[in-house]
């Protein structure tokens, strides 16, 4: 009984409190996240996927939980699942529908795929680019232009070593917008 209550104080009183002031102290924006300005308004967060279904914007990483941060999670559907791969042939149809110039063994997996937390703010730099001819087209843009924003957008992996080559969606399509002014 001792110990349930030792660990039941140290696991979910001091403890929570500690990571929260000292997040308070060294994360960006006192722990509240790495918030995006755009003209003096928040548009989002750097490390919360956000929904962007428009042809004229780059399209972000599917979600399981439609992208609401208070419901985190994957769809826990497995590759044989009769609904997961429903869901995913339709995501596949959506995707050609929109980039007709794009084969269905050309579309990376993670435009198709949730991640596990349903949030990814990230896709991959293959996800940006198969999605350049569309918004260059849309928005009358040369693809080189677009092309050199998707790259000055990739993020290199942490240290250079750890994770892969990324693109966060929000950041690339708020550059995205301020080409157009």
């Amino acid at each position: 009984m001792k110990l349930t209550f030792i660990t039941l104080i140290f696991f979910g009183v001091l403890y929570p409190l500690l990571i929260t002031g000292i997040s308070k102290v060294i994360a960006p924006n006192g722990g509240k996240g790495a918030e995006i300005v755009v003209n003096g308004k928040v548009v989002g967060y750097e490390l919360i996927g956000q929904k962007f279904d428009d042809d004229r914007y780059f399209n972000s990483r599917p979600s399981a939980v439609d992208y609401n941060a208070a419901a985190t999670g994957g769809s826990n559907k497995g590759p044989t699942n009769p609904e997961y791969l429903a869901l995913a042939q339709v995501r596949i149809d959506t995707f050609l529908v929109r980039n007709p110039s794009v084969r269905k063994d050309q579309i990376p997996v993670d435009l198709i795929t949730a991640s596990g937390s349903g949030l990814d703010p990230h896709i991959s730099p293959a996800a940006a680019r198969i999605q350049i001819q569309r918004i260059a087209k849309i928005r009358g843009l040369e693809v080189k232009r677009v092309e050199q924003l998707v790259l000055e957008y990739t993020e290199e992996p942490l240290l250079g070593i750890f994770g892969m080559h990324r693109v966060n969606v929000l950041r690339l399509n708020v550059a995205l917008n301020n080409l157009d002014k």
